[in-house]
């Protein structure tokens, strides 16, 4: 069980040095034009989290949907980490991860741990 333990915080600290978190609102009320640029802002964050993700993270880990398959760090599709696990991770590192704070922004950070987080365990 400790065992257990100690590997899912290692993979959540890897998770979060790819990585990050940050707030997102929404609103029930938009409109048409508001919900499109939302979704093409999504899908931009989301492009911009697969490269950090690719260039930072995938040489350890394991993400089908990246095609990395590092061998390091844990398999992300087998652990689907929450994005708040990954942005602890990214920011924090733990175990042989080093933490990505300070080397990625916090923009980078998030848009890798809504990344992460949406894609690991969705094999492409």
């Amino acid at each position: 069980m400790l065992r257990l333990c100690a590997l899912l915080t290692v993979l959540a600290l890897a998770i979060a040095a790819c990585g990050g978190g940050g707030g997102s609102s929404s609103s029930s009320s938009s409109s048409s034009s508001a919900q499109s640029t939302s979704t093409g802002s999504a899908q931009s964050a989301s492009a911009q989290g697969k490269q950090t993700f690719t260039s930072n993270c995938g040489g350890c880990h394991t993400l089908a949907d990246a095609g990395t398959n590092g061998q390091v760090g844990p398999n992300l599709d087998d652990l689907r980490p929450a994005k708040a696990v990954v942005v602890r991770q990214v920011n924090n590192g733990g175990g042989q991860m080093p933490s990505f704070k300070g080397k990625l922004s916090d923009a980078q950070i998030n848009a890798v741990a809504t990344y992460v987080s949406s894609a690991a365990g969705k094999s492409s």
